[in-house]
């Protein structure tokens, strides 16, 4: 299989590997446990003793987005409602690991897997106050930090939704033909082939997986910056319809500010789009807990 997925690593990172790494530049954490949390596309990430998570590139592609994280999460500071990572350890590159590598403060939290509607509705307006500010932070500072602007050409309806039918065929025996059946009537649907641009700093990537939840199951920690960009806000705004249940929409766009209908039309097709792709991993790798979870997402986005 080597190779043939995009999640496929240049460079993999085991837990005695990431204590040398990091006990080399950083000796007043030698002494720490070191646990490997996970990974998703991008970076393998470790815990060390309680207080810290460090990142490890796995692919090239990671690497501008570590140098980029390391530049502009300070700053954004004085934008967060939410915990979110702040770098606080910067190593550098080595023969033995070519990337860099980045340690944060730790966010405790569990990933929002399981909740009930009822629980997911809570987090209305915290999720809506925390992308308002996020999305207020100077485009144009975040450009000089290295940030991309649309590198993945967000607003082109038409080519996201050949895709989407191209990830639908992968996944298709995975899902119920009522599931399918839903899916497939809302991509024949989908006549708009491009919305205006709009210029917003994104976290790019906000789903499921990069979000964590208290005890009471409300959002509490914004994880995985990996995909800060600048482009439209609708990649962000889709949570309302992955995440929140069709009840709590109207308090997260009141809460925001208000959304024109073409970012909404925008927003639930990347609602779609992210979960289906974290599907196709999740049977990648087995994990029936995760793929059960991106299908209710999918289906929750396409519920009015």
């Amino acid at each position: 299989m080597g190779g043939t997925n995009v999640w496929d690593a240049e460079w993999e990172v085991n837990e005695e590997q990431a204590r040398t790494l990091i006990g080399r530049q950083f000796p007043q954490l030698s002494s720490k446990q070191v646990k490997r949390l996970g990974w998703g596309w991008d970076n393998t990430v470790f815990l060390i003793g309680d207080e810290y998570v460090f990142r490890f590139p796995r692919r090239t592609i990671a690497v501008g987005s570590i140098r980029m994280e390391g530049k502009l999460l300070p700053k954004l500071e004085a934008y967060m409602t939410i915990s979110y990572p702040k770098p606080l350890f910067y190593g550098e590159a080595s023969d033995e690991y070519p990337p860099p590598f980045l340690g944060y403060a730790y966010v405790p939290g569990d990933f929002p897997i399981g909740l009930t509607e009822e629980r997911r509705a809570l987090s209305a307006e915290t999720l809506a106050k925390f992308l308002r500010r996020l999305h207020e932070f100077p485009v144009q500072a975040a450009l000089k930090c290295g940030v991309q602007q649309d590198h993945r050409n967000l607003t082109d309806i038409a080519s996201r939704k050949v895709k989407l039918e191209g990830f639908l065929s992968k996944v298709v025996e995975h899902l119920s033909p009522e599931e399918s059946g839903v899916i497939e009537a809302y991509i024949s649907r989908l006549q708009k082939d491009r919305v205006e641009a709009v210029n917003a700093l994104l976290h790019g990537d906000l789903h499921f997986k990069n979000m964590l939840v208290n005890e009471n199951g409300i959002v509490s920690g914004i994880i995985d910056w990996g995909d800060l960009s600048v482009g439209h806000p609708a990649c962000d705004l889709s949570v309302a319809y992955s995440f929140l249940p069709p009840y709590a929409r109207g308090v997260f766009f009141e809460t925001y500010g208000g959304a024109d209908e073409e970012t909404k039309l925008l927003a639930r097709l990347i609602a779609v789009y992210i979960p289906i792709l974290i599907l196709m991993q999740a049977v990648d790798d087995g994990n029936e807990a995760i793929a059960a979870e991106a299908k209710s997402n999918i289906m929750r986005a396409l519920s009015d």
